[in-house]
C-alpha cells in the first residue's frame, strides 16, 4: 500500500464525519455564511458585494457537495454551462470521459 493510499484510508473516517455534520447542520452553516457575508459587506460598505456574494455561493455549494456525497442525483462533473451549446470547465479541471 502506497503512502497516498495509506493517507486516504486514515482520512476517510474524518471525511465521513464531516459529511454527516454537513447533512445535519447544513441550514445552520448556510445561515452563518449569510450572516458573515452581511457583516463583511457592511464593513466594506458594499464595495465588494459581488465578490462576497460569489464566495458565499461557492462556500454553500461546497457544503452541499459534502452533505450529499453519496447522493447519486448530485452531479459530480464540474462542468458549468454558460452557453448550452458550449459547456466550460474550471481552469485546470480535466474533462471527464
Amino acid at each position: 500500500m502506497g503512502l497516498l493510499d495509506n493517507l486516504k484510508a486514515k482520512l476517510n473516517p474524518a471525511k465521513d464525519k464531516v459529511s454527516d455534520l454537513a447533512q445535519q447542520h447544513g441550514d445552520k452553516i448556510a445561515q452563518g455564511l449569510d450572516k458573515a457575508a452581511k457583516a463583511v459587506d457592511e464593513k466594506t460598505k458594499g464595495k465588494y458585494s459581488d465578490k462576497i456574494e460569489s464566495g458565499t455561493g461557492k462556500a454553500k455549494g461546497a457544503v452541499d457537495r459534502l452533505a450529499h456525497k453519496d447522493d447519486p442525483a448530485t452531479p459530480t462533473d464540474p462542468v458549468t454551462p454558460t452557453d448550452p451549446a458550449r459547456p466550460t470547465r474550471p481552469e485546470g479541471t480535466p474533462p471527464t470521459p
